[in-house]
């Protein structure tokens, strides 16, 4: 029986459609109770309550109060032992990122005369301390440490730290530490999960306290950001990872495959879809799909994800498929329509987390080396957000100037709103400068 089976759109069951759309969400209720106690022991008990979770959960006492600290010797040390190749690689990353990031900039000061006599405008500061959240432990991810440290350096921030899970002697995966050093971190800590969190929301003998948290992590960190959400700031709480591809008959079977399945490979939470107009394409990519589990050494997790959260759906036009898109809302939008232009894709998709067009440019291509940021919004969370960027690391400012022209041109409107409202010295601030205003001083 094949993993996935093509269905009609039109002919799909409400009951399928709501699943796909819904796809896995992070069950962060069924620990909630369990990370407060962990935010609530890191806020009593600070470099203590870390240490003894990590004694506890690895059974060995490698991580040390003194050893929560990655110095700059280790990640440096780090650097020059990893291959070459993979080097250079993190270099050109780097690069990649850090221009694409400082085109999201904006203005540092704008100015206009919204009436004679009254200035408005516009200014932006940088946050002043940042913590990313890299995962690791079981995994490494390189990628993250560069996607979240490199903007918040290119918006200016101060002090930019990084939290990280131990392996169980306390070692950190070398390339990890290694992109660290090529982002410019500042200071780097050997915490993981809710722990983490709480440790940067608070502050502890070791690891500082710092105004905002980002970077994607398990449930445990999705769900000690939203309990910690106001005590400091947080990006957005990612979920599994997931895929949507637009594609037309005209595409290759065999890369439509490759692509679904390179998402459904994190995690047997993840989703993919494929959205086509054309039914032998739908038949053949599942095909496909099911060569290329027999002889992946993660077949195990991609065949889950895709009876979870995979589907394939035929429908009868290409502006179909967009408008199921974007009810779909997904963090990677693959478009594959042959003679479709960049132009024409713009003025179709209205909510995706990162959009990739052309067969030319799968997801993996965005997450490694474009310089695009591949911390993205997940679960729909995309029709109100876009992914990560240098706005998550700067404070964007108002301000204004009324000379006293201005004032007498627009002060009577606000004092006469002000009463209606019943803030009587608000007004009063307003009119007793109106008042001045028509006396003769004195000679």
């Amino acid at each position: 029986m094949p993993t996935l089976t093509p269905v009609r759109l039109k002919e799909a069951s409400k009951d399928l459609v709501k699943r796909v759309l819904k796809r896995s969400s992070l069950r962060m209720e069924e620990i909630e109770d369990r990370v407060r106690e962990i935010i609530q022991d890191v806020f009593v008990r600070g470099d203590d309550a870390i240490i003894d979770f990590y004694r506890e959960f690895f059974g060995t006492d490698a991580l040390t109060q003194e050893k929560l600290r990655i110095t700059e010797e280790e990640m440096e040390e780090a650097l020059e032992r990893i291959p070459e190749d993979l080097k250079e690689a993190l270099k050109v990353m780097a690069n990649n990122i850090r221009v694409f990031h400082k085109k999201q900039l904006p203005r540092e000061l704008w100015i206009y005369e919204l009436a004679p006599g009254v200035y408005v405008g516009q200014f932006w500061k940088p946050v002043e301390s940042v913590g990313v959240y890299v995962p690791g432990g079981r995994a490494a991810y390189p990628s993250t440490a560069l996607m979240t440290i490199i903007p918040a350096k290119v918006a200016g921030v101060k002090r930019v730290i990084a939290c990280t899970p131990p392996r169980p002697d306390a070692s950190v995966d070398p390339a990890t530490l290694a992109a660290m050093r090529i982002a410019g971190v500042d200071e780097a800590y050997r915490v993981g999960g809710a722990h983490a969190v709480a440790a940067m929301a608070f502050g502890t003998e070791t690891v500082p306290k710092v105004e905002k948290v980002v970077g994607p992590g398990n449930v445990w960190v999705a769900t000690a950001k939203k309990l910690l959400y106001g005590i400091i700031d947080v990006d957005f709480i990612a979920g599994p990872s997931e895929i949507l591809i637009i594609a037309d008959g005209e595409q290759d079977p065999g890369l439509v495959a490759a692509d679904l399945v390179s998402q459904a490979e994190h995690d047997p939470m993840a989703a993919a879809v494929l959205v086509t107009d054309s039914w032998g394409l739908a038949e053949e990519v599942v095909r496909r799909v099911d060569e290329i589990i027999k002889s992946s050494p993660r077949a195990e997790i991609i065949e889950e994800s895709l009876r979870r959260n995979g589907a394939v759906f035929v429908v009868d036009s290409i502006d179909e498929a967009f408008e199921f898109a974007n009810e779909y809302a997904p963090e990677h939008l693959e478009v594959l329509v042959r003679d479709m232009s960049l132009p024409e894709v713009v003025s179709r998709v209205r909510s995706a987390g990162s959009v990739f067009i052309g067969i030319n440019t799968p997801v993996p291509l965005g997450d490694y080396a474009i310089g695009t940021n591949h911390v993205l919004p997940t679960n729909q969370a995309a029709k109100r957000r876009g992914g990560l960027s240098v706005f998550d690391y700067i404070k964007i400012i108002d301000i204004q100037l009324a000379t006293k022209e201005g004032l007498e041109r627009l002060g009577p409107y606000a004092a006469k709103v002000a009463r209606a409202e019943g803030l009587i010295e608000h007004a009063r601030s307003i009119e007793v400068r109106l008042a001045r205003g028509t006396q003769r001083p004195q000679q």
